[in-house]
């Protein structure tokens, strides 16, 4: 985003206005193993809920001033889960890598809770399924936290990105 200086007695020039945002997700699909629809389903959701708001402002300061718009790409590999991110143009800027050991228990809880929540939706009473449903709240938005937490000093995201990101997260690591 373009802007005017507004300082008294500066120049009058354009300058470039941060804009911490991600305004495009990849999951690397070398990562992906089979989904169910839905599965799939919340992929899109999260990608798309993720575009349409978010706040996702690496702490590195580029040579440049950048500061986004941001593109990034999810991969997740022996462990570890790369966020590659680029800009708008898709340069390279940097990748950041993550330790998942203390997601898999989150992961995990979060499958089986979302396992259930789809048997609820299919087959239980409204109060079964509100019942499953704030567990399953409870368990992302707990995973959530963390995620906060480990990118603490390295990426500033807000409370709803994080969420988004960790379901991608968990999109990554289906197995069939």
């Amino acid at each position: 985003m373009l802007g005017i200086s507004d300082r008294p007695n500066a120049p009058r020039y354009r300058t470039r206005m941060a804009d911490p945002r991600i305004i495009d997700v990849e999951l690397d699909e070398t990562s992906l193993g089979w989904r169910s629809p839905d599965v799939e389903q919340e992929r899109r959701i999260a990608i798309f809920d993720l575009i349409e708001g978010n706040h996702f402002a690496p702490q590195r300061a580029y040579p440049d001033g950048y500061a986004g718009p941001f593109k990034i790409k999810l991969q997740s590999e022996e462990g570890r889960l790369g966020i590659h991110i680029h800009r708008e143009d898709d340069t390279h800027l940097e990748t950041l890598v993550l330790a998942l050991g203390r997601f898999r228990r989150p992961i995990r809880d979060y499958f089986a809770i979302c396992d259930s929540y789809y048997q609820a939706i299919r087959q239980s009473t409204p109060a079964q399924i509100e019942t499953v449903d704030m567990a399953r709240r409870g368990i992302h938005n707990e995973a959530a936290e963390l995620l906060k937490e480990r990118l603490d000093g390295k990426i500033e995201v807000d409370f709803d990105t994080a969420r988004r990101l960790f379901t991608l997260i968990c999109v990554l690591h289906i197995r069939n």
